[in-house]
């Protein structure tokens, strides 16, 4: 019986299985005018008018374009035309399914000991699925199935419903965050979220869904949609995909989405990017993007658009990290092993966030793979990490771990200079991430994060600072069309500066600064024309401004201890996206925040008309605990529109309105341990900012290759300067040293980015101007005699090049090259004795700059070779930081050195900077 099954099913096969296209006689013909276009466009088409249903990686066709009239010719003739001369191959089957294939045949007969094979008693074996792997079948037997959604009827209801549910990995179990999920007759779509939820109104009846994400094979569903229901998806890794996306972007949201001066950075990209030491840097590819600058060599702080470096939200799992570096700057807070996605938001800011000025930077970690337990980690020449990740209950709660370190002090011990061997430094980061999902309704996340870093530059004085957070949240799906998170967090920071050497002068400052705050957040689908999102949060700020001992028995410090601060931020906000016609686009949005700054606390009370000082105090008012002391609130409005020219060109306008409550006080160019955080109170206002921007959108007719131009303006009031030789540190009377200052920046931003393809990358190009101007009403506080001068970060030209060269699956190269204008500074212009000593006379505040800025990086990545099933994979970074050994002016100095007054040039990184990294994962 066995043996006559296997030869009816070989005749079957060789009657109806693929055949050679010379055979094709009953092949449907095709007709259109098909003109310059992609190859995943002409399948569309084909599609379209016929049952044709193609397969094919869309990696290997991505360079391909069709450019021919066809008019009612059999499809095998129209193929073999196109591919005539080419290394691409297909086959037809007779269910009409078309395979395309590069280098390499579809295999038309059975496999040698077909009718060997296997007994009368393994019936698995006398079917074809035998030969099939595991993978294969995954992936055929979900497309060939139709999936029912609601409660069959029949006929089909007329109207619609709406289709919701989860699209994840399926190696890993993984949400996958920015998945197109769409059907195209008619064009209705959506795209993921951060928790890869989807949720759209189609209507009733047989669709074709369809799911597209980057680095993941594209997938299609057969459903028949009866009512409102939930579906979820799974996505395989596309395996031979090149990793060649910089910038992530899903197709054409650029054009699309309403959505302007945001950017999502890819975890490819951050790994690709060259950085000093070699290690992978989430800051440092920000740094690239345009309207994002850096006041120079290991600093991560970031300008954004004008901005100073406390007026960015960096949110790790929506908790903020107030010290984003370690080691003095040259290493970013984010393990890049853990990191899944991360949205840079410079304009059009949605409702969601607030209390910074500028920009916010969300970093969203993995879930963790929810099947099997996996690692990865890399050695470098001064840092070393180890992620591991797996399932606690299967397919229900994982986890994510990471530990990041460095070695530098054993390698300072190595150098021969003492100054060196007397130096220490070194840092580590804790990540832990868990994801349970209770049910199809619940599920829940937590995370901490700690940091730590320590140094002691060959001196008796060391310097800590540490990071702490941690994250709740509770995502609960109401409804098909309305989901909400619950989401509970805690931020710490804190400094503390020592020093021990001298026994009776030995000290111990330290700083904090501890952040507690509440949010509820909805989502609501009405209609696909409207996606609403409304929510509230509260936060709590306790701070420790400084408090400075005596460190052991013999020291004779004297306790000074600055009062500490407390306030609480709330918010309300609602906001809409409403797609008024598939050309227009209006999102609008409402943001109303209330601040108080809370006792118990001494406020200081000066006269007017005279600059304030401690001389000029003349009433002291004492607040009892959790008392108002100041009370501030005020809208701040979100507008965005976007209008299509053209299905691959759309002009874009924003408008926002930002408030921020809590400022850093720092008179040093670069983000420092001993930078001081200050609430607003009765004297230092909110900082207000208003920023309008409008773009315009280009795509080639592939979407593989997008331009923008961006262009804003932002004003900006109760910013803070501070008056010459102020003192910011155990400050009691903090006002009489700070400048009130209005600002405004404005400029303009190209960018081109090539997406796919052996060779991608970007370029960009800023012109972008900072100018403050002091407001107080005391001449003797005036700056500048109250007119504009540029901010200490106002660097007008800024271009960047980032390209990716794959040579081929184990070989690829990467080349980072910037150049920007020297950042501006206040020079002596002259020089008088007084007292018969040499003083110095400074010009007008940042009247002139320091040399220009520009660097080129290279590195190589050698992968390890392909083999899926083996122990452990690895990979190899060779680079090359300041690839061309120039020393850039990290800061111009002057020194009063026999009888005469010389200037001096410092330079971080004066020589190139080879670095080797070694990357496993298992």
């Amino acid at each position: 019986m066995s043996q006559l099954y296997r030869i009816t099913l070989l005749l079957l096969l060789l009657t109806g299985s693929m055949v050679d296209l010379r055979a094709q006689i009953t092949e449907k013909p095709i007709s259109g005018e098909f003109s310059n276009l992609r190859f995943e466009a002409f399948v569309q088409q084909v599609e379209a008018q016929t049952t044709y249903r193609f397969f094919y990686n869309p990696r290997e066709v991505d360079s391909l374009i069709v450019d021919m009239k066809v008019d009612k010719q059999p499809l095998s003739t129209v193929l073999r035309q196109l591919f005539q001369g080419s290394k691409f191959g297909f086959a037809i089957d007779n269910q009409q399914r078309v395979y395309i294939t590069v280098n390499r045949l579809i295999r038309t007969e059975l496999p040698i000991g077909f009718f060997r094979r296997g007994n009368a008693e393994t019936g698995s074996d006398s079917t074809l699925s035998a030969y099939m792997t595991e993978t294969q079948k995954k992936r055929v037997e979900p497309e060939a199935k139709t999936y029912e959604i609601g409660k069959p009827t029949n006929p089909i209801r007329s109207g619609r419903a709406t289709l919701s549910g989860l699209v994840r990995n399926v190696a890993s179990g993984e949400p996958i965050v920015g998945a197109a999920v769409y059907i195209e007759n008619p064009r209705i779509g959506t795209v993921t979220d951060q928790f890869g939820h989807y949720s759209f109104t189609l209507p009733r009846g047989r669709h074709d869904l369809k799911l597209r994400s980057i680095g993941l094979k594209d997938t299609r569903r057969r459903i028949i949609l009866y009512a409102d229901g939930k579906f979820d998806v799974e996505m395989e890794d596309d395996v031979i995909a090149l990793k060649e996306v910089v910038i992530e972007a899903e197709k054409d949201a650029n054009i699309s989405g309403v959505q302007m001066g945001q950017e999502r950075v890819d975890i490819k990209s951050i790994k690709q990017v060259p950085t000093a030491l070699g290690e992978a840097d989430l800051l440092r590819v920000i740094q690239t993007l345009p309207g994002v600058k850096t006041v120079g060599e290991s600093s991560t702080g970031l300008n954004v658009r004008g901005g100073a470096t406390d007026q960015n939200l960096i949110l790790y799992n929506d908790a903020p990290i107030y010290n984003s570096s370690h080691l003095f700057g040259f290493f970013s807070a984010f393990n890049p092993d853990m990191i899944k996605s991360a949205e840079l938001y410079k304009s059009a800011i949605p409702s969601r966030f607030g209390g910074r000025l500028s920009s916010v930077l969300d970093v969203q970690t993995r879930d963790g793979n929810k099947k099997k337990f996996v690692g990865s980690g890399g050695i470098g020449l001064l840092t070393g990490r180890i992620t591991v990740e797996g399932p606690i209950l299967k397919d229900k709660t994982s986890f994510i771990a990471g530990f990041r370190s460095t070695y530098s002090d054993w390698l300072l011990r190595q150098l021969s200079a003492k100054s060196f061997q007397n130096s220490r430094a070194s840092f580590y980061d804790i990540n832990l991430h868990v994801t349970h999902d209770a049910n199809e309704k619940n599920t829940f996340y937590l995370t901490g994060y700690w940091s730590q870093d320590r140094f002691r530059l060959n001196s008796d004085t060391t310097y800590g600072y540490r990071n702490q957070t941690a994250t709740l949240k509770w995502k609960h799906i109401i409804t098909n069309k309305l989901y909400s998170v619950f989401t509970g967090s805690y931020s710490g920071y804190e400094y503390g500066v020592s020093s021990e050497k001298q026994p009776l002068s030995a000290y111990q400052l330290d700083f904090s600064i501890n952040q507690s705050q509440f949010k509820a957040d909805f989502n609501f689908y009405p209609t696909n024309q409207h996606a609403l999102d409304f929510g509230l949060s509260s936060i709590y700020y306790k701070l420790s401004p400084g408090n400075f001992q005596p460190k052991g028995e013999k020291s004779l410090i004297i306790p000074d201890v600055v009062p500490s601060e407390k306030g609480v931020e709330s918010a309300v906000y609602i906001g809409d996206r409403f797609d008024v016609s598939p050309k227009l686009t209006i999102s609008a949005g409402l943001r109303y925040s209330f601040y108080s700054y809370l006792g118990p606390n001494t406020v200081y009370q000066y006269a007017t008309g005279v600059p304030k000082s401690v001389n000029t105090i003349v009433d002291t008012l004492t607040y009892g605990n959790n008392k108002a002391i100041a009370t501030y609130h005020g809208p701040e409005y979100r507008v965005a529109l976007r209008y299509a020219l053209s299905p691959t060109a759309s002009v874009k306008a924003s408008f926002n309105r930002t408030r921020q409550y809590i400022q850093m006080l720092s008179n040093t160019t670069v983000i420092s341990p001993t930078d001081i955080w200050k609430l607003s109170d009765q004297s230092i206002r909110p900082q207000v900012g208003d920023q309008f921007a409008l773009g315009f959108y280009k795509n080639n007719q592939t979407n593989t290759i997008e331009t923008s131009v961006e262009a804003y303006y932002k004003t900006m009031s109760n910013l803070l300067d501070y008056r010459s030789g102020a003192s910011l540190i155990l400050n009691h009377h903090i006002e009489t040293d700070v400048v009130n200052a209005e600002g405004m920046a404005y400029g303009i931003e190209f960018l081109v980015k090539k997406l796919t393809g052996k060779l991608n990358g970007w370029i960009s190009y800023t012109y972008a101007r900072t100018l403050l101007r002091s407001t107080n009403i005391n001449n003797t506080e005036i700056i500048n005699s109250g007119s504009y001068y540029p901010s200490s970060y106002d660097k007008p030209h800024d271009v960047t090049m980032v390209g990716n060269y794959k040579i081929n699956r184990r070989f690829s190269l990467s080349l980072n090259f910037t150049y920007s204008t020297g950042r501006p500074i206040t020079l002596p212009v002259s020089k008088y004795i007084l007292d018969n000593s040499p003083r110095l006379l400074y010009s007008e505040r940042n009247q002139y700059r320091i040399p220009d800025y520009y660097r080129a990086d290279f590195a190589m990545n050698i992968e390890g070779n392909h083999k899926i099933k083996k122990l452990a994979h690895s990979s190899w970074t060779i680079s090359v930081y300041n690839l061309l050994g120039r020393h850039n002016a990290y800061s111009v100095y002057f020194k009063s050195e026999l009888g005469r007054i010389n200037g001096y040039q410092l330079s971080i990184f004066g020589e190139p900077i080879p670095s080797v990294t070694y990357n496993f994962r298992f």
